[in-house]
């Protein structure tokens, strides 16, 4: 007797006959997709392929193991599992091949990433969470190597704190008792990269729920193992990270790819002591196979030799599973013979309906474009450039958008100067077309519910006539205390934010009161710490993650701007991550802690918001916006203002900063001038000086940079002032560069100027240490009371007379 795996009941031999075959045909169905798949690129109707052809074996015992309320964080050859899952059919797969925007089409991401990336559907239409544990899940697939391992740590943390952290036991859409395992995937090469290596120790410093499966084919496109990792073999350098009877660890199994029975068992095993004992497994499956290389740009037959391609062909796991089959009379070779024929006829014509569902609301649009133009035409002095056009666009049997959109664009141009209704009517036309068309490829970006971060109302801080000066860090400190109260399932992790309570001790003595799940300590790994964060949220927790310090985001950076902020947009809205990033910066004085970085982060992280407030008190009221919400967000904290002096509001927890507003704290009628963050210090105080010689100067404090003044409050104020300097401490052309943009370009302030708009910013280098390499590397007082004083000599040289 044989056990199903799914469910712990025996079965008969004739149904486990039955399982098997089964398994063989999902095998065999994914095999001739990625075979297909290549021609398809090869001949043009696909852009690229990368498949998982060598991988099916392994994947189909993978797939016994995951359970209802599991994780997957794989990377793209990962379509077998998808398939055995009942996740991904062959319509689906040639879909995402083609790029089909229809979520219902391609439920992946609706076109927006290439074949091979896979995710499930976490949200209702509505934005609201679905059931998590009663659905497979995976979270969406990033190209980047081994992008997929930060966000992978989260995802498994998230059942160790649905376990042990009370007040949450209610959140049963999320969790089982943290029963829930997080598997990932990764190409046997991809564990040369530093991603691997910092998150296979923190999951084994955390112990969390953890299965790592290394598909081992000896390459890595078409470098070998041995360039890639010592001894050619990853689970034996790892060989120290095995748990002993002493020793916490991983758990590490090696096993041949092609070996079916054998993977079984041993993916049931790693499931079970994940699920039951929270210890991570590393899964080595060696001796696999990449029958097609890499992907569609190469051939692997151009770096393997002829040995090599010969024992693929022999050890090909399909191959390796038919044989067994056939050794243990699970079919004749008729009945395999006839499976196959079968399955690749179903291929090509999942392929075939693919294809014309995606040609066929463009044909649609083809021909409605073509009847347009053609009445243009008729009703055109030029006639013959707009008939050609036209019979250009109808001769194309396969039509796409950019041809449609071209083709009818470019007919306005033969008749800017004419009128006529058919003129009107095709404007119109391509007005409404880009309106439903443009979001298909641009939607949800950020949420697009009604109520969002943007929408949360302020509510000012409020104060009792007994409030004092207190540090301003204890303002941060007892909102935090108001919000791990409020939401229970809230938790704050970092370098530094559990014992001690942070280095600025804005958390002092949060973890003695909430428990070291929820106030946690981390090691020194800043990837890691944000992949705790996407896990996490995804799984609906509320994380904040702490990075030590502004620049240190640049260690996780390529994880904030390929993972998370692309989460709610590659999954077309049907996933989110609403990770809190906490960190500070900003002019202190040196190198390394100075917060000269804005500029970059404003063009990288877009899909999150990046929040800057001025002080202690506006920084809480972010943070008790954004856990009104379900979006991303970085908060930068004013580093040298934690001693300064803030009265202690009595509404903690409750008090929201707006998103996407400024604030005008000084109100003037001779020049706007424009900031954020601690240097709105240092302009305050050049206001007040100005203001002795006669300059009264209005100061906006920006408070957040992405979103930018939705108001659009700045251009009011220099439609008054008919002046603008913007000061910032970030280098020149960056963040300084964009707020200017925005305002001449959205707000079309330029119509309002009587002098030229300037910007005053950092020296190009980083700055320099110390109290005099901070006045001379970024704009001081009397930088910014001279730059201001030159533009009104400009205006009014006798009362203002030349300076220096």
């Amino acid at each position: 007797m044989q056990t199903n795996p799914q469910t712990n009941s025996e079965l008969s031999f004739d149904d486990f006959k039955a399982e098997v075959l089964n398994d063989y045909k999902i095998a065999v169905t994914s095999r001739e997709c990625s075979l297909l798949g290549r021609r398809e690129v090869l001949t043009g109707k696909a852009k690229f392929g990368i498949f998982g052809d060598g991988k099916e074996v392994p994947q189909l015992a993978w797939a016994k193991a995951f359970k209802k309320g599991d994780w997957r964080s794989g990377y793209y050859r990962d379509q077998t599992f998808m398939m055995a899952l009942g996740k991904l059919n062959i319509e689906q797969f040639f879909a995402g091949l083609y790029a089909h925007t229809d979520i219902e089409a391609d439920p992946m991401s609706a076109g927006r990433q290439m074949g091979g990336h896979f995710s499930t559907h976490s949200l209702n239409d509505d934005g609201t969470w679905k059931n998590l544990t009663t659905q497979y899940n995976s979270s969406p697939d990033i190209s980047p190597t081994a992008g997929q391992m930060p966000r992978l740590l989260g995802l498994a943390q998230a059942s160790k704190i649905f376990r042990n952290v009370k007040g949450i036991e209610n959140k049963t859409n999320f969790s089982i008792n943290g029963n829930e395992v997080a598997w990932g995937t990764i190409g046997n090469a991809s564990t040369s990269e530093g991603l691997f290596w910092e998150t296979i120790n923190a999951a084994g410093v955390l112990q969390v729920p953890m299965v790592m499966s290394v598909w081992d084919d000896e390459y890595g496109i078409s470098v070998h193992a041995k360039h890639q990792t010592t001894k050619e073999n990853i689970s034996e350098v790892l060989k120290g990270f095995q748990r002993t009877e002493t020793e916490n660890g991983y758990e590490i199994i090696r096993v041949n790819g092609w070996d079916y029975p054998t993977l079984v068992e041993e993916y049931q095993k790693a499931g079970k002591l994940a699920r039951e004992e929270h210890v991570p497994v590393l899964i080595h499956v060696q001796q696999l196979t990449q029958p097609q290389g890499h992907s569609t740009s190469g051939s692997h037959e151009r770096y393997k030799s002829p040995e090599r391609l010969q024992w693929e062909s022999e050890f090909d796991c399909n191959v390796q599973m038919r044989m067994w089959m056939l050794a243990n009379d699970m079919a004749t070779e008729e009945e395999l013979s006839e499976i196959e024929k079968q399955i690749k006829k179903q291929v090509r014509e999942g392929k075939k309906a693919a294809w014309e569902a995606f040609l066929a609301p463009q044909k649609r649009e083809q021909q409605e474009a073509v009847t347009l133009l053609g009445n243009l035409a008729e009703s055109s002095s030029n006639k013959i450039f707009i008939e050609k056009l036209k019979t250009d666009l109808a001769a194309e049997k396969e039509p796409n958008r950019r041809m449609i959109a071209a083709s009818t664009r470019k007919a306005l141009r033969y008749v800017a100067s004419e009128t006529s209704p058919e003129k009107g009517q095709l404007q119109d036309w391509i007005n409404n077309y880009f309106e439903i068309i443009q979001p298909k490829y641009s939607s949800d970006l950020y949420s697009e519910a009604k109520e969002n971060a943007t929408t949360v109302t302020e509510i000012k801080p409020t104060y009792d006539d007994k409030a004092t000066d207190v540090d301003a860090r204890l303002v941060l400190r007892d909102n935090f205390d108001a919000i791990f109260t409020k939401h229970p399932n809230t938790l704050i992790f970092g370098e530094d934010a559990g014992t001690i309570g942070d280095v600025n001790q804005g958390l002092e003595g949060m973890q003695d009161k909430y428990g070291e799940q929820r106030v946690a300590d981390t090691g020194i790994r800043e990837a890691t710490i944000l992949g705790q964060g996407i896990g996490m949220a995804m799984r609906g927790l509320r994380p904040i993650a702490e990075i030590q310090y502004l620049d240190y985001i640049l260690y996780c950076l390529q994880i904030m701007s390929d993972d998370l902020v692309t989460v709610r947009y590659r999954t077309k809205g049907k996933q989110k991550a609403p990770l809190i990033v906490r960190t500070r910066g900003h002019r202190l004085e040196g190198i390394w802690h100075s917060g000269s970085q804005m500029g970059g982060l404003i063009h990288l992280l877009r899909g999150m918001y990046i929040l800057v407030p001025r002080n202690m008190t506006k920084a809480a009221g972010f943070y008790n916006t954004l856990l009104e919400t379900d979006e991303p967000a970085l908060v930068i904290e004013c580093l040298n203002g934690y001693r300064l002096k803030e009265k202690m509001p009595t509404n903690l927890g409750e008090f929201r900063t707006p998103i996407g507003l400024v604030e005008t704290i000084k109100e003037g009628t001779d020049i706007t001038l424009i900031s954020y963050g601690s240097t709105l210090r240092v302009v305050e105080e050049a206001a007040k000086e100005l203001n002795q010689v006669g300059i009264d100067a209005e100061v906006i404090d920006i408070q957040s940079l992405l979103p930018l003044d939705l108001n659009k409050d700045m251009v009011k104020s220099v439609q008054k002032t008919n002046r603008v300097l913007v000061i910032d401490e970030d280098v020149s052309g960056g963040a300084s560069a964009y707020i200017l943009q925005n305002l001449l370009d959205e707000q079309d302030g330029y119509k309002h100027l009587d002098s030229k708009p300037q910007t005053l910013t950092a020296k190009p280098h980083r700055p320099a240490y110390g109290t005099d390499g901070d006045y001379f590397s970024k704009p001081s007082t009397e930088d910014i009371f001279e730059k201001v004083y030159d533009m009104m000599h400009e205006v009014n040289p006798v009362n203002f007379p030349k300076l220096r």
